[in-house]
């Protein structure tokens, strides 16, 4: 009972001691990696996603109504200005033509006798040795007689117009697709669509801008001489560069109100056909800016409500709290401290890892580029036994 009572009050001796052991110290700092930002030089393009287009395409549409009587190409092949491609069965309107021909005819040769009347009775008129009923009837009957040769010869007109429309021809050089139609196929005019042509080379390539972009565009339009061979390159589906350069051709006319973009027409040539139309690809316009910039790795960069923001790393020298000396006299210390304080930037172009850094920071600034997830405005941070980021960062 003695042992048992004895181990009790040893157990609350070392429970007693154990409370009274001074416990060490929670730090409030957050460790990070700083990295210090210096002004330089970079290549990069500005990439836009961008979609191919003909210089010209046309929809072949029949003018006439039908059945398709031939075919006259091979699918996907070149064909020239003029080349008979479809024709489709002209017998109603050969003869339509025909008929319309022969009415012309008969016109014709109701205004000569007509025309002769007219004399006959204009000169025993002279004499009057005619009534002027009969006279005045005879001038109408020729009058009619000319307009009925006038209505006849535009149903010629349209009559040959409608024969020739029996055969489509290419209105232009160009790549020729897949054939809507086979065969015995009827169309119809205006509705029934044939198969489309359209240019191959030269081959436009579009993409759009923001409206902010756009005095940089115009000038490069207007000082074309000025501007390098290499500026527009393309990189092609499997993500390959496009062996040709391209030219500024065109720039929209008006902004879209709503997006605030506008489109950029660029021109390549494609001698080898390797551009097709509607091929998406993306436009790399090259950086002409050569003035020094700053650059980050992009993971000290985040994003809030579509802003984007850094940490900066800012001296504060606080006062502690009035600790004791070994010799037992009081003395007041001040320490250093990091503070971690929350700017807002405007990243530019992203180039690889990294991000330029338009506004916000500048030069030699300490940057937060690990521990971002545990920081908040104002923490206090440290950079002790930390190990530099992988990506150029450097403790401070």
């Amino acid at each position: 009972m003695n042992r048992a009572y004895l181990n009790i009050v040893l157990m609350s001796c070392l429970s007693l001691a154990a409370c009274k052991r001074k416990q060490p110290p929670v730090s409030p700092e957050i460790p990070v990696n700083l990295y210090k930002v210096q002004e330089q030089r970079v290549l990069y393009y500005d990439q836009y996603p961008a979609t191919t287009a003909a210089m010209s395409q046309v929809i072949l549409l029949p003018q006439v109504q039908g059945a398709i009587t031939g075919i006259f190409f091979k699918e996907g092949s070149y064909v020239t200005k003029g080349q008979k491609l479809y024709e489709i069965d002209k017998r109603i309107y050969q003869a339509g033509y025909d008929a319309a021909v022969a009415n012309l005819k008969v016109a014709q040769g109701t205004m000569v006798q007509a025309k002769q009347d007219a004399d006959r009775y204009e000169y025993l008129n002279k004499y009057n040795a005619v009534a002027k009923q009969l006279y005045d009837h005879a001038v109408i009957t020729l009058q009619n007689a000319q307009n009925q040769v006038k209505s006849a010869d535009e149903a010629v007109k349209t009559a040959r117009t409608n024969l020739n429309y029996v055969v489509v021809t290419a209105p232009f050089d160009g790549q020729i697709g897949f054939s809507q139609v086979k065969l015995g196929n009827v169309v119809s005019p205006g509705t029934t669509q044939l198969n489309t042509i359209s240019t191959a080379n030269p081959m436009a390539v579009d993409f759009v801008i923001n409206e902010k972009q756009l005095q940089h565009f115009e000038k490069l339009q207007q000082d074309k001489k000025n501007v390098p061979d290499s500026l527009f390159t393309i990189l092609l589906p499997d993500n390959t560069l496009y062996n040709f350069t391209g030219e500024l051709s065109i720039i929209d006319r008006a902004v879209d109100s709503q997006t605030g973009a506008i489109r950029i027409r660029l021109v390549f040539p494609n001698p080898k056909n390797v551009l097709k139309v509607g091929m998406s690809c993306v436009v790399k316009v090259h950086n002409q800016d050569t003035q020094p910039q700053l650059v980050l790795p992009g993971k000290a960069v985040t994003e809030q409500m579509g802003e984007y923001f850094v940490y900066v790393a800012q001296d504060s020298i606080v006062k502690d709290s009035v600790s004791t000396t070994h010799e037992g006299q009081k003395a007041k210390a001040n320490k250093p401290r990091l503070f971690a304080i929350q700017k807002k930037v405007m990243p530019g172009q992203t180039i690889g890892a990294n991000v330029v850094i338009t506004s916000g920071i500048k030069a030699n600034d300490r940057i937060v580029v690990d521990g971002i997830q545990s920081l908040h405005d104002k923490s206090e941070i440290t950079t002790a036994n930390k190990v530099a980021p992988s990506t150029g960062g450097k403790g401070h």
